[in-house]
C-alpha cells in the first residue's frame, strides 16, 4: 500500500491560486526536485499544445502571441508543469504609475521598459508545494536576459493583475512581488475604455533592479533604457488645443468634396508625430487607432454618429501642400504655450562638418528640448554670423 497525503494544488493566471486538495502518493513527491525544475521559453513546434493547455485549464483561456510577447514552460525531467506569458505593460494602471512616481509623459516613452505576467498555469496534475514561488523566482531570473535578447531593450518591473473575486494573489505575496493598489475596473475595448467599471484588480509589482523605482521615475532616462525615438502622450487638453492653433493656414485644398476640416487634418498630423510617429503611413496608422474621444478634441468629421479620421491620402495631401511656413509659425505658437511646463530646458548644438555655405561657412543646428513634456520647442538652423 502506498501512502498518500492531501496538498493544496492551484492552477494559476495572475494571481490565481484556486485551492483543490489532492491525493498524490508521497513516494511521487519525494522523487520531485525543485532545483531540477528548468524554465525555457516554449519552441514553435510546442505553441500549439501551449495554446491548448492554456484554454483548457486557464478560466481566461488562451491568450493570442500579439506584440513583444514570450512564453515559457517549466519543466521537470522532460514532464510539463507550468505555463507562463509575459506581454507588453498595460497602458495605464493608476496603482502601479503611483507607486512608480513617474508622469504621463514620462510613462509612455518608458513603458517598455516593463512587462506584463500575463498568464501563469499550474498544470492540475502537479500541485507540489512552492512549485509557484520557485517557477517565478526561475522566470524573473530568465526573463532579463530573454527580453532584451528578443527586443533588444532590458526590464526593469513586471506587473500582473489578480481578480480578488476569485483570489488572493498568495503565490506572488510568497514570491517577493508587492502589492500597491487595485485598478479602477476599467478595460480596454476596441473603441477605447469601457464606459462603466467593472470588478477591480488587485495590483503587483516585481522590480528587476534594485533602483527600478527610481530609474523610472527619474527625469532625465538613461541611455542604456532608451529605446527608439524619444516619445510623448499628448493630454486630452493638450489635442483639443492643437486644432486652434491650425485655424488660421490657408486650406490648400479645392472646395469641392473637403470632408475633413484642414485644423483637424494638421492637429492629427502633429499629434502622431510628436507621439513618434514618421511618415504618411505611420500617422495614418496612428489617427485609425485613436478612439472616439480623442477624435472628438481632435475635432474630427462627425459622420453617421460616427468620428470618421482622415486617410492617408488626404494626411499626404494636405502635408505636401500646405505651406509650411505657416504650418512652422503654428506649431512654434503651440510649443511656446507648453514650454511653461517645463521646469528645464536640455540645449544642445551640432556642427555640420561638409554643410558650408556659399560663403564657406558651415552649418550650424541648434535644438531646445524639454525635460518635463520632452517636447523640442525649437530646432534652428543657420550658419554663424561673421
Amino acid at each position: 500500500m502506498v501512502a498518500t497525503w492531501s496538498c493544496p494544488g492551484f492552477w494559476t493566471t495572475p494571481g490565481k491560486e484556486s485551492i483543490k486538495p489532492l491525493d498524490i502518493p508521497l513516494s511521487e513527491t519525494r522523487r520531485l526536485n525543485l532545483r531540477e525544475i528548468v524554465l525555457q521559453p516554449v519552441a514553435a513546434h510546442e505553441e500549439e499544445r501551449f495554446q491548448a493547455l492554456m484554454e483548457a485549464h486557464h478560466y481566461l483561456g488562451a491568450l493570442p502571441k500579439i506584440g513583444h510577447t514570450l512564453w515559457y514552460v517549466a519543466t521537470w525531467h522532460g514532464e510539463w508543469l507550468a505555463l507562463l506569458s509575459f506581454s507588453a505593460a498595460a497602458w495605464k494602471c493608476a496603482a502601479r504609475d503611483a507607486w512608480i512616481g513617474w508622469g504621463f509623459r514620462h510613462q509612455y516613452d518608458r513603458l517598455h521598459l516593463v512587462a506584463n505576467n500575463s498568464r501563469f498555469l499550474i498544470l492540475p496534475e502537479h500541485p507540489v508545494p512552492n512549485l509557484a514561488s520557485r517557477v517565478l523566482a526561475l522566470s524573473e531570473r530568465r526573463l532579463v536576459g530573454d527580453w532584451r535578447e528578443r527586443f533588444g531593450y532590458p526590464l526593469l518591473l513586471l506587473e500582473t493583475f489578480v481578480d480578488p473575486r476569485r483570489f488572493q494573489g498568495t503565490i506572488y505575496r510568497a514570491a517577493n512581488w508587492r502589492y500597491v493598489g487595485d485598478t479602477r475596473g476599467f478595460r480596454r475595448t476596441r473603441t477605447g475604455y469601457s464606459a462603466e467599471p467593472s470588478a477591480a484588480k488587485r495590483v503587483f509589482v516585481r522590480p528587476l533592479h534594485a533602483q527600478a523605482q527610481a530609474r523610472l521615475s527619474c527625469p532625465v532616462l538613461d541611455p542604456q533604457y532608451r529605446h527608439g525615438a524619444p516619445n510623448i502622450m499628448l493630454t486630452a487638453e493638450q489635442m483639443v488645443s492643437l486644432p486652434d492653433f491650425f485655424a488660421d493656414i490657408p486650406d490648400p485644398r479645392r472646395g469641392q468634396g473637403r470632408l475633413h476640416p484642414l485644423p483637424a487634418v494638421l492637429a492629427i498630423a502633429a499629434g502622431a508625430t510628436l507621439c513618434g510617429m514618421r511618415g504618411y503611413k505611420a500617422i495614418s496608422l496612428w489617427a485609425e487607432d485613436l478612439g472616439q474621444k480623442a477624435r472628438a478634441r481632435f475635432r474630427c468629421c462627425y459622420r453617421n454618429r460616427h468620428y470618421a479620421v482622415p486617410s492617408r491620402t488626404v494626411i499626404r495631401e494636405v502635408l505636401t501642400r500646405v505651406d509650411p511656413q505657416a504650418l512652422g509659425h503654428a506649431l512654434q505658437r503651440w510649443n511656446a504655450q507648453q514650454a511653461a511646463a517645463d521646469e528645464g530646458l536640455a540645449i544642445d548644438g551640432k556642427t555640420i562638418g561638409n554643410a558650408i555655405d556659399a560663403e564657406g561657412r558651415q552649418t550650424h543646428i541648434l535644438g531646445v528640448v524639454g525635460h518635463q513634456t520632452q517636447i523640442c520647442h525649437t530646432k534652428k538652423k543657420s550658419a554663424p554670423c561673421p
